[in-house]
Parts: C-alpha cells; structure tokens; sequence
C-alpha cells in the first residue's frame, strides 16, 4: 500500500538520493547548497512543500511544489518536481502523489494545480494525459546570472 506524508528529518538522505535521479534524470547538477536550501524549505513547510510516497515504509516518490498568486482567479498551486524511483514505476505512485498535492491545494483554496514535463518525457506523459489536460502551452525562459 502507498502512503503519502510530510517529508521528516529523517528523510534527508532518501529524499536527496531521489532527488539526484529527478535531477539526473534532466540532466541538471546542482551544487550541494541547492539540496540544503531546499530540504530547510521543505523543512518550514511554509514557501515550497514537499510529499514523499513510502512503499512497505521506504521511500519511493516525492514532489515539491508551492502556491502563488494569480493575476485571474485564485491562488494557484505549481507542482514542481515529481519523481517515483525506477522500481515501482507503474504501481501508481506518481499517481498518488499528484492526487495529494490536488487535495492539498484544494485544501488551501487554490483554483488548480499544473505542473510541466519535457515533451519527451513519454513514460510520465501517459499517466499525466490520464490525471490532468494539455493546455498546449510552450514555455519560455530566460536565465539570469547568479
């Protein structure tokens, strides 16, 4: 049975080993800074959030996301990252992990979740197209020096 809860303190090390395969998995590094700042935020559960999915207690999936302002309506709730480890893909932890940060918004009163994924990202796309709509939106970005 999956479970979905807070990640605690003594989560860090599971959490950070996901999340170095999300990263990986999008070919990004990122300096040992970025895992601390964002565990201390995930930590104060106040700016950015994170879930983790536990199978028979061990942790296989999480996500992060946060709530901003909207310019038409309510709040909005982005998920962020998403990520299940490659072993229990397809036993609907992804899944489940969606399902949680939308009761969660909806808790909170935001007017929807949304989240972003590569194009080429076929495997999470399947599931993705079954939970939620393609609103055929192309993102840009500019990045900004450090």
């Amino acid at each position: 049975m999956i479970t979905i809860d807070r990640l605690g303190p003594d989560d860090r090390d599971a959490w950070e080993t996901l999340f170095r395969a999300y990263l990986d998995f999008y070919q990004r590094v990122e300096p040992p800074e970025t895992y601390d700042r964002s565990w201390q935020e995930f930590q104060a559960d106040t700016r950015m959030h994170a879930l983790g999915a536990r199978l028979d207690g061990r942790l296989v999936g999480l996500t992060h996301f946060l709530v901003h302002a909207n310019t038409s309506g309510p709040d909005v709730c982005y998920l962020q990252d998403l990520y299940t480890a490659a072993d229990v893909r397809g036993q609907g932890v992804a899944r489940a992990l969606i399902a949680a940060v939308t009761e969660w918004a909806a808790a909170r009163g935001c007017g929807r979740v949304y989240w972003m994924t590569h194009q080429s990202n076929a495997t999470a796309r399947r599931l993705y197209d079954k939970v939620a709509e393609d609103r055929g939106f192309v993102r840009y970005q500019i990045d900004l020096p450090a």
